[in-house]
């Protein structure tokens, strides 16, 4: 059965669609691990809750640590709100293997120091008229791979960057969903940075 490996930081509203997903059958895969950098993310508890295997990890050997982890069963590494840089041997391990949801529709409001409600307040101060989420794959660039799908919500006038957070969230569960299906059926070709789902 295709494999995946969740990696978060926070409370794992993204995970929790994951499992959601899995449990409902709309995804034909399991989920062999989940990796927090947080020791506190509630995500490891909803996971631990599950029978599902927690590990934590910190620091500069973050990446190779995750390596050693996930082992050579997994199929698909998924980021859903993990805050830490990966790199090393587990990008070369896991080219194209490894998906990332941002809260924004790249490249516009991506790259260093744009995660979270930071994100959300730059969108809201620039003024622009569409936001949403973006999947897509995770090279040694910040939110520089290629772009597997996104997801729009318009961007009202009143909006605070808690108001857009909300609305681009229920968008993440339905991407970070359709991603892990479109890969585990193996839907998704890559061609340079260009991404055919077919």
């Amino acid at each position: 059965m295709f494999r995946i490996a969740v990696l978060i930081s926070g409370t794992g509203s993204n995970l929790q669609s994951i499992i959601e997903a899995v449990e409902s059958g709309i995804l034909k895969c399991e989920i062999g691990a989940v990796i927090s950098d947080n020791p506190n993310a509630g995500g490891l508890k909803l996971a631990e809750g599950k029978g599902i295997e927690t590990f934590f990890f910190s620091g500069k050997t973050t990446s190779d640590k995750i390596l050693i982890a996930v082992g050579e069963n997994t199929d698909l590494i998924v980021c859903a709100g993990f805050l830490s840089i990966l790199k090393g041997k587990l990008l070369e391990e896991f080219h194209n293997r490894i998906i990332n949801i941002h809260p924004a529709l790249i490249p516009s409001f991506c790259g260093k120091g744009m995660y979270g409600l930071h994100v959300h307040q730059a969108v809201v101060d620039y003024g622009v008229k569409k936001s949403g989420c973006t999947v897509h794959f995770v090279e040694s660039g910040v939110d520089t791979g290629p772009v597997v799908l996104q997801k729009t919500v318009d961007v009202l006038y009143t909006d605070t960057a808690e108001d857009l957070q909300k609305r681009v969230l229920k968008e993440e569960h339905i991407a970070i969903v359709e991603a892990v299906k479109l890969i585990s059926e193996n839907r998704i070709a890559v061609s340079g940075r260009k991404v055919l789902i077919k």
